[in-house]
């Protein structure tokens, strides 16, 4: 399923449509490319897990894994640019990650640790400064089939 996100607004639609369908056990697989709207999209879908559209949401990108407490469950951000290797990840709680719900961007890093059920989302940018596209695939059409912005 490919989708246009004309604007971060709907960048933001997406994220929250998605969270809104996320349950333990699910995880989400985050690519695109440096500007490609990632953290826009990962704000916005822990946001609206945890029930405040005001929370800080810092990267990842130094500690690897940003573990939040949620009314979905656990929720984990993995940010996976600086792993050292797949084995790595036994050491940032992945086993226990695998059972809440998961944010992994640079998901290819994780090789094939990534669970087999993931939703592969990758953000491309679009014509203007703003426009995206996200590609979903890996989950069946049926459970994406309320996705509407």
């Amino acid at each position: 399923m490919q989708i246009r996100l004309p604007d971060q607004t709907s960048t933001e639609h997406l994220a929250a449509q998605l969270a809104a369908l996320c349950t333990p056990g699910d995880c989400i697989a985050l690519s695109g490319g440096l500007g490609a709207g990632k953290s826009t999209f990962a704000r916005a879908f822990l946001r609206v897990l945890a029930h405040d559209p005001q929370m800080e949401v810092p990267s990842p990108s130094f500690a690897l894994v940003q573990p939040y407490d949620t009314s979905a469950g656990p929720v984990f951000h993995y940010d996976l640019w600086r792993l050292d290797g797949p084995d790595a990840l036994y050491e940032l709680a992945w086993d226990e990650a695998c059972e809440g719900i998961m944010l992994v961007e640079w998901p290819e890093r994780a090789e094939d640790l990534l669970p087999a059920n993931a939703l592969h989302l990758t953000l491309t940018s679009g014509a203007t400064e703003d426009e995206r596209f996200a590609e979903l695939t890996g989950w069946p059409d049926e459970r994406l089939s309320g996705i509407a912005l």
